[in-house]
């Protein structure tokens, strides 16, 4: 665990994704869970520990499995955006784990299969603003990596979490993206609005400006491939052939490559699909 402003930590030590938490005396504010229920166990101990009042709330940054389907172990109430909620109702009650697909950290975790997933308890639209004792959280939504994409700021500390919005050292998920969103989501991301914030990638930690660019220069590029394909009406198996050039601009370990070309070959072949060949989508 890292202590990154007053009362606000985040850590890096569990499988999935970044982990937040402000530990506060209203009450302690978690930011995504652990994947597996033993660390959502865990973490959840250790943030308690902190100290904090009574009040407890979780907020999901998106529905990517990930970070969410530890959530129930939690024990508290959950917060996301509505598109985040309807990603859920069309889930079943029971999570199953399903053969090796989309890229994801849980796709390499054992014992998950036959979770409950917990389902949002607060949903929002645009913003919503929470008033946690002595700062206020605004919960901001940030479409791109996925519908229900949401930022948590943190005004008063200047920390913003956010979220799938830059991963480091991996490819991007992309099977439920929208890249021109996501850019725009970016370059607001880049602005002086944010110019002293500090950054919090939901898989990678604290940030700095080059990382931002690099994502969004990265997107450009997948975007632009991926026009080129459809300008050459060329189907959606095509994206195969994209998968090498894109790995080669990462920097990532050895043992990671069969994950991440997986990750590129769903993520790509369902982007594609949907946003050139949408009548082919549900033949998938």
């Amino acid at each position: 665990m890292q202590q990154i402003e007053q009362d606000i930590y985040i850590s890096n030590t569990y499988p999935g994704v970044t982990l937040g938490a402000l530990a506060l005396p209203f009450g302690i504010l978690l930011i995504d869970a652990p994947l597996h229920p033993d660390d959502g166990r865990s973490w959840y101990a250790t943030v308690c520990n902190l100290g904090g009042g009574a009040g407890r709330l979780l907020v999901s940054l998106d529905a990517h499995t990930d970070r969410t389907l530890g959530i129930r172990v939690m024990d508290c109430p959950m917060m996301s955006h509505e598109e985040t909620a309807l990603a859920f109702e069309n889930r079943p009650s029971i999570f199953k784990a399903q053969p090796l697909e989309s890229g994801a950290e849980w796709e390499y975790c054992e014992g998950l299969s036959g979770l409950r997933w917990a389902k949002p308890t607060l949903t929002f639209t645009e913003e919503a603003i929470l008033k946690w004792g002595e700062y206020s959280i605004h919960l901001e939504h940030r479409p791109g990596p996925a519908p229900g994409a949401i930022w948590l700021n943190v005004p008063e500390a200047s920390v913003v979490f956010i979220g799938d919005a830059v991963v480091v050292n991996q490819p991007p998920f992309l099977a439920d993206a929208d890249i021109p969103a996501w850019i725009a989501t970016l370059d607001v991301l880049l602005s002086a609005a944010y110019r002293n914030y500090l950054v919090i990638s939901g898989r990678g930690g604290v940030i700095d400006t080059p990382i931002i660019r690099e994502q969004r220069k990265y997107l450009k590029e997948v975007l632009k491939r991926l026009e080129r394909l459809h300008k050459r009406n060329a189907p959606p198996e095509a994206t195969e052939s994209l998968i090498e050039g894109l790995l080669a601009r990462l920097d990532f370990p050895t043992d990671r490559r069969e994950q991440y070309e997986q990750r590129l070959r769903y993520g790509l072949h369902r982007y594609y699909t949907r946003h050139y060949y949408p009548d082919e989508e549900g033949e998938e």
